[in-house]
């Protein structure tokens, strides 16, 4: 679906596929490059059919949910079609294992051309794209995609963004969300991402995972520290870490992560907190992406390049209810920011753009496009 906007919003678009039964089949090898060294794996291969985009998109993100049991793995691929007709190479958006004894998952830096390169997790197209195809192949036995889509989005330059009007059917909602700071992990297992200082991401799933009563249970846990606050984080950090990015906020990563639990989910790009206000309505928290200065946030007490916090409702005025990782503790997680002043910091394309990710125990039906994240 192309949602057509008044000028000066940004254009997304998200397509999802449910038939992902490969069809190509064979045998390739490939070299670890973190440890694990160089293996052959029987190979299964999916392709999709070339997708129209509607407008000339300058950004695309996969996200995918899939069962690697051991010995298997997924890697993820975009390939685009710009406005002259040309077709791009493929470009590799992730190669994702669920655990850690087949390959480390990573992103793929030093793939630029003339036509784009990959950041991180975003397919950033220096030639915009009108099309694209993309491309599953499952390495090893039992590896099984449960669901696969693509955001392709154009974001217009805009340093401000004026607020959405309060009153949607959000207005007095406020989820029950449980609480869990990153700064209490602080110096916890730094090999993932510098420990609990740079956790949000992880902090932010296991606060969606856990209100929707799914996690990792006892046995996955006994190999944290018998005396950490919330074990389940540091589960989240050593699961969601992408190890050529050498952090913990890969998106597609997390809404992995979380599809091994039974969540449905994808990265989003929203264009206004009133879209928002539609899920929190129907019990979906959301998390969300942004970067500000302390003074542009009242109530935040910090300046980031990029954060992720958890939006749990609205007040009756209309003020964000967000559960805020960045708290020094669990009971000071939750947080009221300003309307306007959220907005603003979430939707400026000197933030992310309005990127966020939902999950829930269903697959979301609202017509809502998506975007990628910012990273913490």
């Amino acid at each position: 679906m192309v949602t057509v906007l008044p000028a000066g919003l940004s254009q997304v678009v998200l397509h999802r596929f449910a038939d992902v039964d490969a069809g190509e089949r064979g045998v390739a090898g490939y070299l670890d490059p973190f440890g694990n060294g160089r293996a052959r794996y029987p190979y299964a291969r999916w392709v999709s059919p070339e997708r129209e985009i509607g407008f000339p998109a300058t950004e695309l993100v996969p996200s995918w949910t899939a069962t690697t049991p051991p010995g298997s793995w997924l890697e993820v691929e975009l390939q685009g079609r710009t406005a002259a007709g040309a077709t791009t190479k493929w470009y590799v958006m992730g190669r994702w294992a669920s655990g850690e004894d087949s390959i480390h998952r990573t992103s793929l830096p030093g793939q630029g051309d003339d036509d784009g390169d990959v950041a991180v997790d975003t397919l950033v197209a220096r030639r915009p794209l009108v099309a694209y195809r993309l491309r599953l192949t499952l390495y090893g036995e039992g590896a099984r995609v449960r669901s696969a889509g693509v955001m392709a989005s154009a974001v217009p330059a805009r340093a401000s963004v004026p607020p959405s009007a309060p009153g949607g059917p959000g207005t007095g909602v406020v989820l029950d969300v449980p609480c869990r700071s990153q700064k209490v992990h602080k110096g916890h297992y730094p090999q993932w991402d510098g420990g609990g200082e740079s956790w949000c991401s992880p902090a932010a799933v296991t606060m969606v995972l856990e209100y929707w009563g799914r996690g990792p249970g006892p046995e996955e846990l006994s190999w944290v520290d018998p005396g950490d606050p919330c074990p389940a984080v540091d589960h989240a950090a050593r699961h969601m870490y992408d190890h050529s990015y050498q952090g913990t906020g890969n998106w597609p990563f997390s809404v992995a992560y979380a599809g091994g639990y039974g969540l449905d989910g994808f990265v989003t790009r929203l264009r206004s907190l009133a879209e928002l206000e539609r899920l929190i309505a129907a019990g979906v928290p959301v998390m969300t992406s942004q970067s500000f200065k302390e003074h542009e946030l009242p109530g935040s007490g910090y300046s980031t390049s990029g954060h992720i916090m958890v939006v749990v409702g609205f007040t009756e005025a209309g003020d964000v209810v967000a559960n805020d990782p960045a708290a020094p503790g669990d009971g000071s997680v939750r947080r009221v920011y300003p309307r306007a002043a959220f907005e603003n910091v979430w939707l400026r394309s000197t933030s992310s753009g309005g990127s966020c990710t939902s999950f829930t125990r269903r697959t979301i039906l609202f017509p809502l496009p998506t975007a990628i994240g910012d990273r913490c």
